[in-house]
């Protein structure tokens, strides 16, 4: 019984020492306030963002519907998402090896062991000749050994192993979140195509009828057919123009059916207007960005990961201590092989350390810090591209708001000044050729006007994801569900 205490006496030893430093989340940049925001009062969508579904502020049913089928059918976030079972069973492999290792080896031999013979010659004398016949052992063994983590080699090892997993977890959201965002970008981007293939329609009915009052004109004798086959070749080339619409838009329908998980023959989104209202939402304060960005999130799990890891490299300096033991029954006949005659037994304990290396423990150690020194700064290189990402967002935000509204007011001047125009020519006062340079100016502007309301949309997308779509660090799996996913029993 005294080995088996003096192992218990080791095992409670064992559960109170861990080598390596312990874990404590680096300083990270911070910044009091976004300077995008200054002198800007942004108008906050009325019911928020719907945590999860942030598109649900774009009160679009069509792209609800889409955006619920990336998380279901998109394959980019399957494999995200079977990298982090991966790396849930790898935490069950690593907390294996905090407990014993017991076998059960049941055999049954048949042999038999050689015997000697001598003989002589002369009168009579005969030859003789032993042995024994085939034999049957039978035996029962089982087995227990145990490696002690005396040094908390195994319990960093499950450190880094959870850390690993909570920092999948982080990844397969990004993964998630950066779907959705391209998927309503593409969106934006396909009602933007409609919009303008609307346009273009429109447009190519004023150009119409513009090309009947040079008709008349013509007909009249108070115009000449230069005015007639000016107004033909505008109308004709607006034609052209909308007919190279369909091009862009049919690109990013079989986009969209890419990131649902869809061949393109199996999407058809229906046409649509690019919608006129642009939600944005405030972003808060720069510090509450380091919990709602899972790629922040995920940096800051890899320096963990990194950090449990410099306790494994510097455990190996220390002695490894493993016990064992052996018990069962061993004998020649089956039937009393259950006895205590037949019993065997073996208890041991082994050390072993390291006496020379080469130098390649230090470097090892060596090389684990610098890896988590490395992260460290990956880790804050990620906020500063975070607060980037916002601050450019807030800022192409604000200026295209003001341009748009420029643009709105350069429409409606130049539709005024269409008007006139052509007015003027039914009255014979300009020539065909001011009426197509206001007609000209006015596409243009409209144009511009619907390419502006395009980019707003888009970097409200942007502005979102660089907010981090609604999420959240607490919804990153603990590590008591990560352990919890991998029994110890089956």
């Amino acid at each position: 019984m005294r080995p088996l205490r003096f192992g218990l006496a080791l095992t409670l030893l064992a559960t109170g020492c861990m080598v390596g430093p312990d874990y404590k989340k680096p300083d990270a940049p911070a910044s009091p306030g976004f300077k995008e925001l200054s002198g800007w009062k942004i108008s906050t969508p009325r019911d928020g963002i719907d945590k999860g579904a942030w598109w649900s502020v774009y009160h679009d049913p069509e792209l609800d519907r889409l955006e619920r089928m990336v998380e279901v059918s998109n394959q980019t976030v399957k494999q995200f998402e079977a990298q982090y079972r991966n790396a849930v069973a790898l935490v069950g492999e690593a907390r294996a090896g905090l407990f014993p290792t017991a076998t059960l080896t049941p055999s049954v031999t048949r042999g038999t062991i050689g015997g000697g013979g001598g003989g002589g010659s002369g009168g009579g004398s005969g030859a003789s000749s032993g042995g024994r016949g085939p034999g049957t052992i039978y035996s029962v063994e089982g087995a227990v050994s145990w490696d002690l983590d005396v040094w908390g080699k195994v319990r960093r090892q499950v450190e880094s192993n959870v850390a690993g997993a909570q920092l999948n977890a982080a990844d397969l959201a990004n993964a998630k979140l950066s779907a959705q965002a391209t998927l309503a970008t593409d969106y934006f981007d396909l009602r933007a195509e409609d919009s303008l293939e609307q346009l273009l329609r429109e447009t190519v009915a004023a150009y119409q009828h513009a090309l009947d009052i040079t008709k008349n004109q013509y007909h009249a004798g108070t115009s000449s057919s230069a005015d007639y086959v000016t107004a033909l070749a505008q109308l004709q080339s607006t034609q052209a123009q909308l007919v190279g619409v369909g091009v862009q838009r049919q690109m990013y329908e079989h986009a969209i059916a890419m990131l649902t998980g869809h061949a393109p023959s199996d999407l058809t989104i229906k046409p649509g207007r690019l919608a006129s209202a642009v939600p944005v939402l405030p972003p808060g304060l720069p510090s509450t960005l380091l919990e709602r960005r899972p790629d922040i999130a995920a940096s800051e799990r890899q320096m963990q990961q990194e950090n449990a890891l410099i306790g494994v490299q510097i455990a190996a300096y220390y002695p490894d201590i493993s016990l064992s033991a052996l018990g069962g029954f061993e004998g020649n006949q089956l039937s009393n092989l259950f006895s205590v005659a037949n019993r065997v037994w073996s208890l041991g304990a082994t050390g072993t350390e390291t006496l020379f290396s080469g130098g390649a423990r230090p470097a090892a150690v060596e090389a684990a810090r610098a890896t988590y020194d490395q992260y460290v700064a990956v880790y804050r290189q990620t906020v500063l591209t975070a607060f980037q990402q916002v601050e450019d967002a807030l800022s192409s935000l604000r200026i295209l708001e003001q341009q748009a509204a420029a643009e709105a007011i350069a429409v409606k001047s130049t539709q005024k000044a269409v008007e006139v125009t052509l007015n003027e020519y039914r009255a014979g006062t300009v020539a065909y050729t001011s009426v197509i340079t206001e007609q000209a100016l006015l596409l243009g502007d409209q144009q511009t006007a619907l390419s502006v309301q395009q980019s707003r949309m888009v970097e409200s997308v942007a502005l979102i994801e660089a907010l981090g779509g609604g999420w959240d660090a607490s919804e990153l799996p603990g590590e008591r569900k990560i352990k919890d996913a991998n029994p110890i029993f089956p």
